[in-house]
């Protein structure tokens, strides 16, 4: 089964806030790495994003784009824009740039104190949908005990697809603890995807394997309530989660494996490779 791993991360910075959970898990974190273990387990491509800093910001997305670059059409990158002007004109002005290569936007809500449909990112909502390009939102838990869970709660996604229909929303992380929640979300909004990357943190603890299950179970319900798995993508948000545990967590799920492919391929091929 070929995948489409739609979210990555890797950067090779020494502040990287990422880098103890590539330790916890036994990964050099490098993109040698990624590419091997991307062949090992039958990753087709992937999409990388900027991982956070241990300051706060995030490693610079031109630095993402040119580790994409060195990837032989093995990673594809996603702009993450923050929340300014300034910014947000940095970000579309860096797409534009990369047309075609470029395939998507990320804003990391809970990170930062802001809510999806906050006015300063029009011009990017723009842009996006005239491109047709996916934003993904970081939503539920975050990396970091700081976190705003007021701000990266998945509802809060609803009055922006409200807003945007034309706009492709991405709820990454399946919004997780909130998982229900994003089922509603995927089920009311055709323009609204979900991943199910980053959930696994590290296996072994006590209750590691009771909690897959539990995974397993509630994005499975997700997926019954939505009516299909036409808006699910796999990702394993490495070096958060190892593939051999986001594998397992889907092939776990408890749906067809027809559903399956199109969780694994054909949905991220179509939403983010116009691909039909």
């Amino acid at each position: 089964m070929d995948l489409i791993d739609t979210h990555l991360h890797c950067s090779e910075h020494p502040d990287d806030l990422l880098l103890n959970f590539a330790k916890f898990n036994g990964l050099e974190y490098t993109l040698a790495e990624l590419l091997d273990l991307m062949e090992k387990f039958g990753i087709e491509c992937g999409l990388l994003l900027s991982p956070p800093l241990k300051h706060g910001s995030i490693v610079p997305n031109e630095q993402i784009i040119e580790l994409c670059k060195k990837s032989h059409d093995k990673l594809f990158p996603i702009v993450t824009a923050e929340p300014s002007e300034k910014e947000m004109a940095t970000a579309v002005k860096l797409a534009k740039r990369n047309e075609g290569f470029v395939k998507g936007f990320k804003v990391r809500l809970g990170y930062l104190e802001v809510f999806p449909d906050d006015p300063i990112f029009a011009p990017m909502f723009d842009y996006a949908e005239s491109q047709n390009l996916p934003v993904l939102f970081h939503t539920g838990d975050t990396a970091t005990s700081s976190g705003s869970l007021k701000h990266s709660h998945p509802l809060n996604i609803d009055a922006l697809a409200n807003k945007r229909e034309a706009l492709k929303i991405v709820i990454c992380h399946f919004g997780n603890p909130w998982i229900s929640d994003v089922g509603e979300l995927i089920y009311k909004h055709p323009n609204v995807f979900a991943d199910f990357s980053g959930l696994v943190a590290g296996e072994g603890a006590k209750y590691s394997e009771k909690y897959i299950e539990s995974l397993s179970s509630k994005i499975s319900e997700a997926i019954y309530f939505a009516g299909g798995a036409e808006k699910v993508f796999f990702g394993t948000d490495y070096p958060v989660e190892t593939f051999a545990s986001g594998l397992k967590l889907m092939r776990k799920l408890q749906i067809d494996e027809e559903d399956k492919q199109k969780i694994a391929r054909t949905n991220a091929m179509r939403v983010f490779f116009s691909e039909s």
